[in-house]
């Protein structure tokens, strides 16, 4: 893989992550969470309930795009992401009890912000760090861990229908990173990867040369921007606080070891997204699901540790 693209991954994926759980395990022992379709968290109805959300939303975004006026289109987009950015914004701040005026004014500073520099890729990143880490800790904190995994695998399943048969997640995906909102996050690289293996296998160079300046992408060279959906952060990130609740609240583990079942299902998902983009890496303008090759490991890694007794 384009190491340039590895990095950015790793730190976006860690960011997110360290950020959701710092908001989700506050919202766990504040109790605080939302009521997706029921008020028991165990209710495998809430698993149901947040797939049919997740398709009617979905489908009205489709709707949007395929038939209101490019302006009406754009609006609604871009009221949605601020919305995101604001809600998740109070989420994430929580923490820190700096109050509610507080908390409120910063979440503002960050919808300006995308308002006035809509088109600046590392304060989209930021506000999708943002928006994931507190979706993906409110759901973890609302669903217990049964119901989540049968979420995570039924979504894996939509994801992959998706793209692979109606091809309505390729739509949507283009629509909205033409838009640059902060529903996908931008790893920008200079020189596709293949194409830096391809030039130092046709010249016969070494793995040292490799490094040599002169294989640098130049200014005006190729270049390529990657996208990959904030939904395949917010996913494991959900899962692994549930879990998270599931060893502090039910098993009564303390902390730190009570994190480490979320840590082991983290390192497996950033492993599932790695050998998808990877594989993305090898051919510019593919769109692959991630979701599938994550949720399989996260699977296998969760029975695994209930099988170990945590």
């Amino acid at each position: 893989m384009n190491k340039q693209l590895l990095a950015q991954l790793f730190l976006l994926f860690i960011l997110t992550q360290a950020l959701g759980l710092f908001a989700g395990n506050y919202l766990l022992e504040q109790g605080i969470r939302t009521t997706i379709v029921s008020d028991n968290p165990e209710g495998m109805e809430n698993a149901l309930g947040l797939i049919i959300w997740i398709l009617f939303i979905t489908a009205v975004l489709l709707i949007v795009i395929k038939f209101a006026p490019e302006k009406l289109a754009a609006l609604i987009f871009k009221a949605m992401e601020l919305l995101a950015i604001f809600g998740s914004g109070i989420i994430v701040t929580m923490p820190l009890n700096m109050g509610d005026l507080a908390s409120i004014l910063i979440c503002l500073a960050l919808v300006s912000s995308r308002i006035i520099w809509k088109e600046n890729v590392l304060l989209r990143n930021i506000t999708s760090i943002i928006a994931a880490a507190g979706a993906g800790a409110l759901i973890g904190a609302s669903i217990g861990t049964t119901p989540l995994l049968v979420f995570v695998l039924l979504i894996a399943a939509y994801d992959f229908i998706a793209v692979f048969r109606t091809g309505h997640m390729v739509t949507l995906a283009k629509s909205l990173t033409k838009k640059n909102l902060s529903f996908t996050y931008a790893m920008p690289t200079s020189l596709h990867s293949t194409e830096i293996e391809k030039n130092d296998i046709a010249k016969g160079q070494s793995q040292a040369d490799r490094r040599s300046p002169s294989l640098l992408p130049r200014e005006g060279g190729k270049g390529h921007q990657y996208e990959l959906g904030t939904g395949d952060m917010v996913v494991p990130l959900a899962f692994a606080v549930s879990v998270l609740g599931e060893a502090t609240k039910i098993k009564f583990i303390p902390m730190p070891f009570a994190l480490l079942p979320s840590l082991a299902i983290l390192a497996v998902s950033l492993a599932g997204i790695s050998f998808t983009l990877h594989y993305v890496s090898l051919e510019k303008g593919r769109v692959l699901p991630a979701l599938p090759v994550q949720a399989m490991l996260m699977a296998i890694v969760f029975c695994a540790i209930k099988f170990a007794g945590f």
